[in-house]
């Protein structure tokens, strides 16, 4: 509880704190989620959207501990760089996945098919790119551990959505990345992982290179399976993110 005020303080010294809210897509599939909106927006401009999806720890029904990890990171980041941004920080319910994996958690068994779940969020963020002034070509996805399998999982669900993405240890699916091999990806895993291999990453990464990408693979030596700590408060990663952009 204590980390997670202190996530929100730090949120809102730089941003409003990402506000609870409950999107209902066509099947009725219910989608709690937090949402966080630039201050103030100028008319005729558009600002960037990022969606980020939480690890296993922070699933549940509460709607507020998707908030534990990163998040400020990802808003301070931005905020220093005098980046205006939207922000999607869905909750996924208890006893799912975004995306379920494989033994072993090496790959994911149905990246981008039938997923209400998935479907449903993503829908949110069109729902969202629709309603508000979002620059369509600045539109990214990231998440951890098990978010990063679900980033995995919307490259290969809506491969068009995406400006960038960073997948943090986190496995897909080495057959679809023909899908996606044009959006600029970069991934994230600790050399000393324990709970998703390193493997799951170093499969995709090598997927990607024969397929043409230029996506580029950080291990960190010494760590462990926090790796996102490193990623989401190097602002040179955030600077990467915000620079990407879909090509005309």
């Amino acid at each position: 509880m204590k980390s997670l005020l202190i996530a929100a303080t730090t949120i809102a010294t730089a941003f409003a704190e990402p506000v609870p809210m409950t999107f209902t897509a066509t099947d009725r599939t219910e989608v709690l989620y937090r949402f966080a909106a630039p201050e103030k927006t100028e008319a005729g401009k558009s600002y960037p959207l990022v969606l980020f999806l939480h690890g296993s720890g922070e699933r549940g029904t509460d709607n507020k501990a998707q908030l534990k990890n990163s998040v400020a990171d990802i808003l301070e980041g931005a905020a220093e760089l005098g980046e205006s941004v939207y922000l999607i920080v869905p909750q996924c319910p208890p006893g799912h996945w975004w995306s379920e994996p494989t033994p072993g958690l090496l790959e994911l068994k149905n990246a981008g098919e039938k997923n209400p779940l998935m479907d449903a969020v993503l829908a949110l963020v069109e729902d969202t790119a629709r309603k508000h002034p979002i620059d369509r070509k600045r539109i990214y996805v990231t998440g951890l551990s098990m978010g990063g399998f679900g980033t995995w999982d919307m490259l290969a669900r809506s491969p068009q959505t995406w400006a960038a993405a960073m997948p943090i240890c986190g496995g897909g699916a080495p057959q679809t990345v023909g899908k996606f091999k044009d959006v600029a990806i970069r991934i994230f895993h600790g050399e000393l992982d324990e709970a998703v291999p390193t493997k799951s990453s170093e499969l995709m990464a090598e997927a990607l290179r024969k397929a043409g990408s230029k996506a580029e693979l950080t291990m960190y030596p010494g760590v462990g399976h926090d790796s996102w700590t490193p990623t989401y408060q190097d602002r040179e990663v955030i600077k990467w993110l915000f620079a990407q952009r879909k090509p005309d």
